[in-house]
C-alpha cells in the first residue's frame, strides 16, 4: 500500500472524527499531523520537506497551506478565510479517544501547567494512558501574563463536559500548585472525581469533632496509607475523603483530598499524575521537539498544539498497543516513540502503516 493513500485513509479518520471543521481544514490538519507523525517532529520545515518528497508537491504550496493552518483568518489569503477555532476541537478530542478505548467506562484525566522558558505558560488537561498524556484542552498564554488561571480552568472543563457518556466515571489529578476549593468545586460540578495533592499545612479536624489539628503532623515517614472522612482547612473548610501515605523512599508525605468514600480511594490512582508530565516531555525535548517552535504569539501556538495532539493520537494508538504486544520492550521506551518506531518498521517493509488502538491499563497494576 502506498502511504499517499495512507494519507487518505488519515485524512477520512480525521474528518470523521473532527466533523465540526470545514471539508479544507480537516485535510490540512491530517496532512500536517501525517507529517508530524511519520517525521517524529512538529517543525514545519522538517514536516513540509518529507510531504514534498513523499507527494511530489511544490514545498512552495505546501509551506503555505500547512502555515496558514496557525493564521488568524485576517492573515490568511483568498475569500473564505476562517481562523481554526480551538476550543470547539477539545470535546471531539476526547470523543475522538474514548470511542476507541476498550474495554473500560472510566478513564483518567490530569491537570497541570508547563512552560515553555519565558515565553509561554500553558494550561493542560490530559488523558493519561501507558506513561504518556494526550492533550484534549488547553490554553496557552504568554509567558509572562498576569492574571488568575482558575476562570480559564472552568472553561476548560466545562468543554470536555459534552464528551462524558453519561454512565462513565472520570477521576482529575492535580498537583500541589493548582489545589483550590473552587477548583475541587468545579470538578464535582461536572460529575467527576477530584483526586487533588494538598501541602502539609493549615488545620483539619474529624467531621463530628471540635479540635483542630496540623496536618503537618498527620504523616510520619514509612507510613501506610491513612484515608477519613474530614473537614480540611480551618479558614475555608472542605469536607472531603483525606488521604496521607509517606512512603520511606521519598522526603515529604502525599497528602490528596477527593470526594470519594474512603473505601473507593485507592492512592495508586494518583501516582498516574506524573505520566502528565512525561506527556509534556513527548511533546518537547523527548520527542515532538516544540521547544525549537519560532511561533511567540498564543494563539498560534494553541492552533499548532491541536496539530500535535491530533498526531499524538495516532503515535501512542500504535505505540501503546505495541507496548502490550511485546511484553520485552523496555519501559523506559515512550508510547509516543515506540509508536513511532513501529511505523517506521513498518515503511520499511512496504507494510501497512498500523493505526493501533488503545488499550487501557488495569490501573491497579499502574506502574507508580
Amino acid at each position: 500500500m502506498s502511504h499517499p493513500n495512507e494519507l487518505k485513509q488519515w485524512t477520512q479518520e480525521v474528518s470523521r472524527q473532527m466533523a465540526h471543521l470545514s471539508r479544507t481544514q480537516a485535510m490540512v490538519l491530517a496532512m500536517y499531523s501525517f507529517g508530524m507523525v511519520l517525521t517524529g517532529r512538529c517543525g514545519l520545515t522538517t514536516i513540509v520537506t518529507f510531504l514534498s518528497l513523499l507527494l511530489g508537491q511544490s514545498p512552495h504550496n505546501l509551506r503555505q497551506r500547512l502555515r496558514e493552518w496557525n493564521y488568524e483568518a485576517e492573515q490568511k489569503r483568498g475569500r473564505k478565510r476562517r481562523a481554526i477555532g480551538v476550543g470547539d476541537s477539545f470535546a471531539p478530542l476526547l470523543r475522538w479517544i474514548l470511542s476507541d478505548w476498550s474495554g473500560s467506562k472510566q478513564v483518567t484525566l490530569a491537570m497541570d501547567v508547563t512552560y515553555l522558558g519565558d515565553r509561554f505558560t500553558i494550561l493542560a488537561i490530559s488523558v493519561v494512558y501507558r506513561g504518556c498524556a494526550l492533550p484534549v484542552a488547553w490554553r496557552i498564554l504568554p509567558g509572562n501574563m498576569k492574571g488568575a488561571w482558575h476562570p480559564i480552568w472552568v472553561e476548560l472543563v466545562a468543554a470536555l463536559k459534552p464528551a462524558i457518556p453519561a454512565d462513565w466515571r472520570v477521576f482529575v489529578l492535580t498537583d500541589r500548585g493548582l489545589y483550590s476549593q473552587r477548583l475541587f468545586k468545579v470538578l464535582r460540578k461536572a460529575g467527576w472525581h477530584p483526586m487533588m495533592r494538598i501541602r502539609a499545612q493549615g488545620l483539619w479536624r474529624r467531621k463530628r469533632a471540635k479540635t483542630w489539628q496540623d496536618l503537618a503532623r498527620l504523616a510520619r515517614p514509612g507510613m501506610g496509607v491513612w484515608c477519613q472522612r474530614v473537614v480540611c482547612f480551618k479558614g475555608d473548610p472542605l469536607v472531603c475523603t483525606l488521604c496521607v501515605q509517606w512512603d520511606a523512599r521519598y522526603d515529604e508525605p502525599c497528602l490528596i483530598v477527593t470526594d470519594l468514600p474512603p473505601p473507593q480511594v485507592d492512592h495508586n490512582r494518583y501516582t498516574l499524575r506524573t505520566w502528565i508530565e512525561a506527556g509534556f516531555k513527548d511533546i518537547k525535548r523527548g520527542g515532538l521537539r516544540w521547544e525549537h517552535t519560532k511561533i511567540t504569539d498564543p494563539a498560534r501556538a494553541d492552533r499548532l498544539w491541536l496539530v500535535i495532539a491530533v498526531a499524538l493520537i495516532w503515535l501512542v494508538r500504535v505505540g501503546g498497543q505495541a507496548q502490550h504486544l511485546w511484553l520485552a520492550v523496555p519501559a523506559t521506551l515512550s508510547c509516543l516513540t515506540l509508536g513511532w518506531l513501529t511505523l517506521l518498521v513498518a515503511a520499511f517493509k512496504q507494510q501497512p502503516l498500523p493505526h493501533g488502538r488503545f488499550l487501557p491499563l488495569d490501573w491497579h497494576k499502574a506502574p507508580g
